[in-house]
């Protein structure tokens, strides 16, 4: 699409079930030639992935709810207006401190959101997942992670207290 401008209005976009969150790509790489992907969350309390890199940086903005986020050695407290960064190849994690938490994400150069495609199933709702949703099994996720250089480096945040 070089040259044309790409949008998605609001409520909009692929939305699909990931991991127990929804994830709504709103622009994906294909609308900016590789250079980065837009993809909004919405989390549930408590969600962490472990703590892993990728060949992508990830900056987040923070639309609403509260994260603490964990990059190197760095561990910082995010809420609605927050923004941060986190650089290719660094460890990071996160976990959701409030009820859930909705959390643009960027993806640069694009990238992540071929992983969350490659996890997801199709929001049925733009909605967090039922429990029971499908989702992949461990075996598949070990190899859509090694597909996309997800390497898991520790485990998720603990809740605090």
């Amino acid at each position: 699409m070089r040259g044309q401008a790409s949008w998605s209005a609001p409520g909009e976009g692929e939305q699909l079930w990931f991991l127990g969150t929804l994830a709504t790509i709103k622009l994906p790489g294909e609308a900016t030639d590789g250079r980065f992907a837009l993809i909004e969350f919405l989390f549930p309390r408590g969600a962490s992935p472990p703590l892993h890199t990728h060949p992508q940086d990830e900056s987040y903005v923070v639309l609403e709810g509260r994260l603490t986020l964990q990059a190197g050695e760095r561990r910082l407290e995010l809420e609605a207006g927050a923004a941060a960064a986190v650089p290719m190849g660094v460890p990071h994690t996160f976990r959701v401190d409030s009820d859930t938490a909705r959390v643009l994400t960027i993806s640069t150069p694009a990238g992540l959101e071929g992983f969350i495609r490659d996890g997801s199933t199709p929001a049925a709702a733009p909605t967090l997942p039922p429990l029971d949703a499908p989702r992949p099994s461990p075996a598949e996720i070990e190899e859509i992670f090694r597909r996309h250089e997800v390497i898991i480096v520790g485990p998720p945040l603990e809740p605090d207290g």
